[in-house]
């Protein structure tokens, strides 16, 4: 077996804690190669694994999505399709926070005695209520899909 680092040191050097690391092999993303004491060993391209989780979530991808990013023998195939459809959802996001920033700029200089009576903050408190209501509609249906895939209690 090739040089072999230990889960403290795979924490160390990637800034992630050993119960995460822990949870990451559970998923799926990360595998050990065995064990010295209590201490699990590690190959040292964990960690480039683990940036690679990192750059995942950054992104918005869930753990789920990441973990089948990786093929079984350990390298990454990474639909470039899904990638383009993030990247799609960040510019959204992005076209939304720049909106928000800017009507909350406004807002800030806006001369109107109330903020109630500026047609722009206006604007932006609608934007916020119906981006709530996207939000609960998506939460809900998703609760909906998965409490019919879960098991009775």
């Amino acid at each position: 077996m090739s040089e072999s680092i230990d889960i403290v040191e795979v924490s160390r050097r990637s800034g992630v804690r050993a119960s995460t690391l822990r949870y990451y092999e559970e998923k799926g993303l990360i595998r050990s190669r065995g064990r010295r004491g209590l201490r699990r060993l590690f190959d040292p391209s964990v960690v480039e694994r683990l940036s690679l989780v990192a750059l995942g979530q950054m992104a918005g991808f869930s753990l789920d999505d990441i973990a089948r990013m990786f093929v079984p023998d350990g390298r990454v195939r990474i639909d470039r399709t899904l990638l383009g459809a993030k990247a799609d959802e960040l510019d959204a996001t992005i076209e939304r926070l720049t909106a928000l920033r800017n009507g909350l700029r406004h807002a800030a200089a806006c001369p109107a005695e109330s903020h109630m009576e500026c047609p722009r903050f206006r604007a932006i408190v609608r934007l916020a209520r119906v981006t709530r209501l996207r939000r609960e509609d998506r939460t809900s249906s998703r609760g909906a899909r998965r409490s019919r895939r879960d098991p009775p209690a």
